[in-house]
Parts: structure tokens; C-alpha cells; sequence
């Protein structure tokens, strides 16, 4: 049985959204699988459509801690932003889940939250509440992956991401495009800084 080196919390832009395959979606993950030369007995992708940082504390998190691979990625926190956003809870899920995976022998990677509500078409008074949201959002995940040593990437600050190619017709998850540019961007911060799975 092969050994898991890469496992990935979150929500459906784990899950691959965006990026159609027959049968399901392929999404970054595969990608940076392949990327990363592992086999797909070796990845384990737990991202689900609609998870919250709540579900994924509760559900995804005992089984990331449970297996400890080397590289773990976490994409989540869009859902709490446009539905019921509570700062407090946020922030503590946010303190728990990278907090928790600080202490495993382990690589953990995640991104910030590019302007995701510059693509959706709603009123413009609702945009602006989502800019703070994410504002806020991106703000407290600065502080929560420094405190605890997790690579971050700065989707947010990257001029590509405003690229309207990036993204899928929906507006909220990435094209076939944005994914390859997304496994492409972790697998190269990975390179950098020498870490292998």
C-alpha cells in the first residue's frame, strides 16, 4: 500500500471545481501531484463542495492529524465569507486548524483570498461588504500562518488572479487555467524553499 505524502483540506476549490473531468473534476491538486512526481495512491484530497472552516476542523482535520504526511494543503474560508461570517469563529478555526498541523513533521501551504467578489454579479453595495470580508479575512490568515510557520501564498496581491481567465464561468472557482497556474505556483514556492513530498 503506498504511503500518503500529500493530503489536502477544504472546500470545492480542493475539490477541483471549475476544472470538469467525465465523472468529477480534476482540479490543482492532481496537478501538483504530478508535478511533485507522486504516484495518486500517495495523495489524499478530503476538500468538499460548501465546507466551512468549522467542517473542516471538525471532520477533515482528525483525519489530516491522524496520517501525518509530509506536505499538507488547506484552502478553505470562502464559504464563511459569503454566507454567515462570524469574525470570532473564523479567526478560532482558522488558530486551530494551522495551529494543530504546526506541531507534525510536516510542510503546510495554503493562499490567501484573491478578489473573488470582483467576479460575482452582485450589487455593488454587496461587493463592497465582501471586499471587507475579505479584507478582514486575509488580514487574520497573515497573522494565524506567521504565528505558525505555514507557507502562504499571496493570491491576493498577484495581478494574474485578476485575469477573468483564471476563473470559471460561476465567478468563484478557478478555470482549468487558474488550477494549473495554482499547482504551479505552490509546486514552485515548494522548489524554492528545497521541500520535497
Amino acid at each position: 500500500m503506498t504511503k500518503i505524502r500529500l493530503t489536502v483540506l477544504g472546500d470545492s476549490f480542493v475539490e477541483g471545481r471549475g476544472d470538469p473531468v467525465p465523472g468529477g473534476y480534476h482540479g490543482w491538486v492532481p496537478r501538483l501531484a504530478e508535478l511533485l512526481g507522486l504516484p495518486h495512491g500517495a495523495v489524499r484530497n478530503l476538500g468538499t463542495y460548501q465546507a466551512t472552516t468549522q467542517d473542516v476542523v471538525e471532520t477533515q482535520l482528525p483525519k489530516a492529524l491522524a496520517g501525518k504526511p509530509p506536505l499538507i494543503g488547506v484552502i478553505v474560508g470562502v464559504n464563511d465569507l459569503v454566507t454567515a461570517y462570524d469574525p470570532q469563529r473564523f479567526r478560532r478555526n482558522l488558530s486551530t486548524l494551522f495551529g494543530s498541523l504546526r506541531g507534525m513533521d510536516t510542510t503546510v501551504c495554503t493562499a490567501n483570498y484573491p478578489d473573488i467578489p470582483g467576479n460575482l454579479p452582485v450589487p455593488e453595495g454587496f461587493r463592497k461588504l465582501l471586499r471587507n470580508r475579505f479584507a478582514e479575512a486575509n488580514g487574520v490568515l497573515a497573522e494565524v500562518t506567521a504565528a505558525t510557520g505555514t507557507l502562504c501564498l499571496d493570491l491576493a496581491g498577484d495581478p494574474e488572479w485578476r485575469n477573468r481567465a483564471m476563473w470559471s464561468a460561476d465567478g468563484l472557482h478557478p478555470s482549468p487555467l487558474g488550477h494549473r497556474r495554482f499547482a504551479e505556483a505552490i509546486a514552485g514556492e515548494l522548489s524554492t524553499l528545497a521541500i520535497a513530498a
